[in-house]
């Protein structure tokens, strides 16, 4: 242990194996052990010891939409790392949407990163998109270390990001599968959301009512039938409805390779408590009722939904218009989806442990980086979160890091605090306050 440069002590530190008063040494960035809570610490190693705060793997969070470059006032990479960093997240993804140009080809790759490079608080890897008509960008693009494929099947709200209809979706997803990658999809079918009730105004049931439950079944049930006929990978993204569970566990079952997200606005949110007017808590698809949340919950427990991410998804406020039917749809989370998310799993008996498998483990492994990240034991990266789960706090839209402070949290009481979060053994935020970027772009494994 003469190389160990960090030890951190906790009495509850979450491993694999489970809670356990512990402490974790640390050489060059690298977890080396997990060692008795009472081990002496090597001489020349510093220790940090955070006392009976839990200390979590840093959390990944595979969807998130950094918008840069491009639309750079609707967030950025040193804003959005920034508010990662403040809610524990030591890993994202960036969606390919969004940003102009958007990620699809290996060109617009090379402009993303270089825009990202200097300006990452944590660690940042990329999703390609998949668009009508560039199934030949695929495998340059998966070549260039994207983590995988993004696709559509309804509109995507940007006209530079068209959707697949199912034809183009067996082409783009025949070609990912013939060299081993992974398709992420927007699952909502358009001709069930043409037929749903149009909306206009403020009433939030009026907007409920144009995105269906059946809009998001039909398409996961299409997706699965493509997915079983090429034996390819699919993954589904913010999974809304408990009624595609039992076509998702069928499937399963049969040995499709499909996995599914949900978020944590769809955990800990519902339609009730929606005011009108309120289009911060406008998504697509939609936060549901509280029955419809409740399978979600029980979808995770019994592992049929993989993982939560947040699908930050921010915009200038002034596109958060009073009229459903107009307001940009997507909810910032990025700074509070472990509060929100450890305050819904408390209160139904859900341990840290479940929090750490959800929210940090299994994204790793979505996306192929649980060889590095995604728990804390040896040969990992030493990316921690230092958490204080008993603690509240009231969210404050002033306090928050992402560009533009609207949220639908604003004035929840939320239970867990993070108090510092750690990149390869250097802290980078505590106590609202920051390092100069250190995150590094992270290429498929």
């Amino acid at each position: 242990m003469s190389d160990v440069d960090l030890a951190l002590r906790s009495t509850r530190v979450i491993t694999p194996e489970g809670t356990r008063a512990a402490t974790v040494t640390v050489s060059a960035g690298t977890i080396t052990a997990v060692l008795p809570y009472d081990t002496e610490v090597p001489a020349g190693a510093r220790l940090a010891d955070v006392g009976d705060h839990a200390l979590l793997p840093g959390l990944v969070d595979t969807h998130v939409h950094v918008n840069d470059p491009g639309r750079t006032e609707w967030e950025g990479f040193w804003t959005a790392t920034r508010a990662a960093a403040a809610g524990g997240i030591t890993t994202l993804v960036d969606m390919p949407l969004n940003s102009l140009p958007p990620t699809t080809t290996a060109e617009h790759l090379r402009i993303k990163r270089d825009v990202a490079r200097d300006k990452a608080h944590v660690d940042v890897g990329f999703w390609g998109g998949a668009l009508p008509g560039n199934v030949g960008d695929l495998r340059p693009l998966h070549d260039a270390g994207v983590f995988g494929f993004k696709a559509f099947l309804s509109p995507s709200g940007v006209d530079e990001f068209p959707h697949l209809d199912q034809e183009q979706l067996a082409r783009s997803l025949a070609e990912i599968t013939g060299f081993g990658g992974l398709l992420i999809v927007h699952a909502e079918d358009p001709s069930h959301l043409a037929a749903a009730p149009r909306h206009g105004g403020p009433r939030y049931a009026d907007f409920l009512a144009s995105r269906p439950r059946d809009a998001e079944d039909t398409a996961i049930a299409a997706l699965i039938a493509q997915a079983r006929r090429l034996d390819a990978r699919v993954h589904v993204l913010h999974l809304s409805s408990g009624d595609a569970l039992p076509l998702i566990r069928a499937a399963r079952a049969e040995g499709v390779r499909i996995t599914v997200e949900t978020c944590p606005h769809y955990l800990t949110l519902t339609a009730e408590e929606v005011p009108d007017g309120a289009s911060e808590f406008k998504c697509c698809p939609p936060i549901r009722e509280a029955a419809n949340q409740d399978l979600l919950w029980e979808a995770l427990a019994d592992g049929t939904v993989d993982c939560v991410v947040t699908d930050h998804s921010p915009c200038t406020a002034d596109l958060k218009t009073g009229d459903f039917a107009t307001a940009w749809g997507g909810i910032s989370g990025l700074q509070l989806s472990l509060s929100a998310v450890w305050t819904g799993a408390r209160g139904r008996g859900h341990t840290l442990e479940d929090v750490v498998r959800w929210m940090s483990a299994r994204p790793a492994a979505l996306v192929g980086l649980d060889a590095r990240k995604g728990a804390i034991a040896p040969g990992r990266d030493a990316d921690f979160a230092v958490f204080a789960p008993e603690e509240t706090f009231t969210v404050d839209p002033a306090g928050l890091q992402h560009r533009n402070r609207v949220t639908a949290y604003a004035g929840r009481t939320l239970h867990g605090v993070v108090r510092s979060t750690w990149l390869r053994g250097e802290r980078i935020a505590a106590d609202g306050e920051f390092t100069p970027p250190k995150g590094r772009l992270l290429d498929r494994p």
